[in-house]
């Protein structure tokens, strides 16, 4: 049995490092230019190179985002980039645009394309025509049931790859295409900008009585009919890999390396131990307590069991948060820890530190010292160095954290 990809985002190279070290087969991130994604840093060509070169010496691979829809200006500029893209060797590119499909093979036809969620593909017609175009892979758009996917993976050819989200945020909009952002601020969701009305709380008002508004009523904390819940599949990873998806992919370059480290950490572990008791799996209690452990909405299955089990919105903008980020660990020689400050955290705190191979430890520190080496109490400042006594040794790129008070 060919073990199932997973699939992380990167929206910089510290991302992209902690989505390996975690356990990331591939990561998919954005260049500077056309992909959906406006807000992280992204990418110049060089830092490409160097991603390409880490995934190669990993035995890993990168997937990089060509997926606006583009415009006539920008598609006459995109010939000179696919050939830029092609040397530096990435692994694939993802498309949503059919001339840019034809494009990327006519200019690069070893390149290995994949069709983006954005394409919508909800039925296997679509599919073959994808890969009768040229496409390696497909991802398939969020609104798919269980039973949808395995009509599609039965009648498609067995070297197409399927591709489907687990886990992150949802767009309340079919497969991401939503206008509203466009329409409001100026800041176009279909090429990466978007303002993330979906989030707002919302009230009516009557054209002829201006300065009344009314309240929709959801329920007393507010009005959020657009927002939708987080995915979350951690505990039905045999049903994904049963169905015949080929990658599991993980939502979320606009956001940090903890998220990605910590949800790519619970999705290896679930994936691994399936893989090593397939007929009794049930999901590892620690993987589910992981998925718990960064920010997030709160949960759903999206539409996984049908429209009709779909719980779609949720009743606030603000995140579940739990546990708060303290630092990042450079190295540990003789007992002493020696760490990079991402948060405050104060003498007599409980610790815990998440390992690369998603297992966790917790420790109360004796003492806290600075650069200096001069005893503190706390660690206030932003990336400060400091260390602290810890009698386990601990892998680099280890994170600290603790429950949020």
């Amino acid at each position: 049995m060919k073990k199932v990809e997973l699939l992380s985002p990167a929206g910089d190279i510290e991302r992209l490092k902690y989505a390996f070290e975690y356990g990331a087969d591939a990561v998919y991130l954005g260049a500077e230019e056309y992909g959906m994604r406006a807000a992280p840093k992204n990418f110049t060509l060089d830092q490409l190179q160097e991603a390409v070169n880490i995934a190669n010496s990993l035995g890993k691979k990168i997937y990089l985002t060509l997926n606006t829809v583009p415009t006539n200006e920008e598609v006459g500029k995109m010939p000179e980039f696919i050939k830029k893209v092609a040397d530096i060797g990435v692994h694939a590119v993802i498309v949503a645009d059919i001339g840019v499909l034809a494009m990327v093979k006519e200019i690069a036809p070893d390149m290995e394309v994949h069709v983006s969620t954005q394409a919508g593909i909800v039925n296997y017609v679509s599919a073959n025509a994808a890969y009768k175009l040229g496409a390696k892979r497909v991802v398939l758009a969020r609104e798919l049931s269980f039973e949808d996917i395995i009509t599609i993976r039965k009648n498609t050819p067995a070297d197409l790859d399927i591709e489907c989200f687990v886990h992150g945020a949802m767009c309340m909009s079919f497969s991401g295409r939503c206008l509203l952002s466009h329409y409001l601020t100026n800041r176009d969701a279909n090429r990466g900008e978007c303002a993330q009305p979906c989030r707002w709380e919302w009230t009516l008002h009557e054209k002829t009585r201006p300065g009344m508004e009314y309240d929709i009523g959801e329920n007393e904390g507010g009005t959020y009919i657009m927002n939708a819940n987080d995915l979350c599949m951690g505990p039905y990873v045999d049903m994904l890999v049963e169905a015949g998806i080929s990658s599991l992919k993980i939502e979320g370059r606009a956001k940090s390396f903890y998220y990605v480290a910590s949800v790519t950490s619970a999705y290896r572990k679930a994936i691994d131990s399936y893989y090593e008791n397939p007929t009794d799996w049930l999901c590892p209690l620690s993987a589910m307590e992981e998925l718990t452990k960064t920010s997030h909405r709160r949960y759903s299955t999206g539409f996984y069991f049908g429209p009709e089990n779909a719980i779609q919105t949720t009743d606030t903008s603000s995140y579940v948060r739990e546990w708060d980020l303290l630092g990042v660990v450079e190295d540990w020689k003789d007992g002493v820890l020696y760490c990079s400050q991402r948060g405050k955290f104060t003498l007599g705190d409980e610790i815990e530190i998440l390992q690369p191979s998603g297992d966790t430890i917790k420790f109360t520190p004796n003492w806290i010292k600075n650069a200096e080496g001069e005893n503190v109490e706390s660690t206030p400042h932003s990336k400060m160095a400091f260390t602290v006594d810890c009698p386990v040794e601990i892998r680099p790129m280890s994170i600290l954290r603790k429950k949020a008070e």
